[in-house]
């Protein structure tokens, strides 16, 4: 693609980078086939090759983004399929983060909205508010059929409501800063991002995943100063928090690789929350020193936990629990990280038969916080999600993601996250989420349920 930036516009490193990324598209169009807002709504301005197109128009122009180029951005869920797609390597979502950006800077949305963005980003990456949030959303739901029918902020309240638990889990002890001793001989030491909404919404994540590994021998640290990976404001434009989020982070973990007993890896169980920590790299690239060198060296260590597990050896101790498996692939971790095959080899090694859905490279809809600001079509996408996950006749689905497990819950399925899952299978606890499994289910697994 031929681009017309100036010399003057070329100093800017994000621009220059944008350039690059910008030039790199030929136009084929395959991105079109695999992009799940094109297959949703057919139109060329809501498919990746559109998306590019706009973006190109409004960083060369330097003038503030109209409202219809606001839209058609909007409603790019950043799954990245185009990525996996494309023949020439387009690195999409540098571009399209750069393009909200631009928006979240220069064009005023109508104040609803505005409110609306404030809000998530003052809610979400703070644990301690969020919960505050879900115990209020009770109240919210009972007021809900008050809210007027047709306007899109409705809309959106209502499906914030819709996606609050009916009960908010306890917080667990076992996220606080501390030092988790690993049993046996050490055989490594790691670092957990606890996160943000997700040890709200499900802090048994967390806690398999520090069983899971202290039982192989790895020591994991929940490190003081750490929260937000900055994925939630990064995808809504708001670089300045984002970023204080991220700074923090590595600020937390370059204690530890500089001064402590040093990290063999910084685990993470959200893949939307891993892709973004493998991005910090290139995020500080600009910044002074050491926050480039010290970003560099945290994306370079950053694994899945599905990587952590490989690496160090994973193995089950129970028999197998003669349930099948519909395994969901976050985008994040499909498209984001190009993490395939490893988690169903592993939920297979657990014992777990295993099942893809038809349309996996597709996105569920949940997206960080687009299931919220763009709730027609991540329902539309999660119904069609569900119903290729359920047409496999497993018993469960598993997924890596926060996000997804929240979108996809309250379906025939129960959703588990895949490392409770090769928990249970290691000796820890069942999954409470498997009290919902079918009865012909239920029966099968009971040798397992121990």
């Amino acid at each position: 693609m031929q681009t017309s930036f100036t010399p003057e516009q070329l100093r800017d490193p994000d621009l220059r980078e944008s350039n690059r990324i910008l030039r790199t598209c030929v136009h084929c169009g395959f991105c079109t086939a695999t992009c799940p807002t094109f297959v949703l709504l057919g139109d060329e301005l809501d498919s990746p090759r559109g998306r590019i197109y706009l973006i190109k128009d409004m960083l060369e122009s330097g003038r503030p983004p109209t409202p219809e180029v606001v839209r058609h951005i909007d409603r790019c869920l950043s799954c990245l399929s185009c990525m996996t797609t494309c023949p020439s390597g387009v690195h999409y979502m540098h571009l399209v983060d750069h393009a909200r950006r631009t928006i979240e800077e220069t064009f005023r949305r109508p104040l609803p909205e505005r409110l609306l963005r404030r809000l998530l980003g003052l809610l979400l990456p703070y644990p301690a508010r969020f919960r505050a949030a879900l115990r209020a959303a009770r109240l919210g739901r009972m007021l809900a059929p008050l809210l007027p029918g047709g306007s899109v902020t409705a809309e959106r309240l209502r499906a914030m409501l819709r996606l609050a638990p009916g009960a908010v889990p306890a917080p667990s002890p076992m996220q606080r800063p501390q030092v988790h001793r690993a049993q046996g001989e050490r055989r490594g030491r790691v670092a957990l991002l606890a996160g943000c909404a997700q040890q709200v919404l499900a802090p048994s994540i967390n806690e398999a995943t520090i069983r899971l590994l202290t039982r192989m021998g790895v020591e994991v640290v929940v490190t003081r100063g750490q929260g937000c990976c900055g994925a939630l404001d990064h995808h809504m434009g708001r670089h300045a928090p984002a970023m204080r989020l991220a700074r923090a982070n590595i600020a937390a973990w370059s204690a530890e690789i500089e001064g402590g007993e040093g990290l063999d890896a910084v685990v993470v169980n959200a893949s939307g929350c891993g892709t973004m920590v493998k991005d910090y790299g290139f995020l500080f690239r600009e910044e002074p020193a050491p926050w480039a060198e010290r970003a560099a060296k945290v994306a370079a260590i950053a694994m899945d936990v599905s990587e952590a597990l490989e690496r160090f050896g994973y193995a089950p101790t129970r028999e197998p629990p003669g349930l099948t498996v519909a395994y969901q692939a976050a985008c994040s971790l499909q498209h984001g990280q190009r993490i395939t095959a490893l988690p169903k080899d592993l939920l297979k090694r657990a014992g777990f038969a295993v099942k893809e859905p038809a349309e996996a490279h597709l996105c569920c809809g949940s997206a960080g916080t687009y299931n919220l600001l763009q709730p027609a079509i991540a329902a539309t996408l999660r119904a069609r999600k569900l119903g290729h996950l359920e047409r496999t006749r497993a018993d469960l689905i598993a997924t890596g993601n926060i996000g997804c497990l929240t979108q996809l819950s309250g379906g025939a399925l129960p959703v588990v996250h895949t490392v409770e899952l090769l928990d249970w299978m290691a000796g820890g606890p069942r999954p409470e989420a498997l009290a919902r499994l079918p009865r012909r289910a239920e029966a099968a697994a009971a040798p397992a349920i121990g």
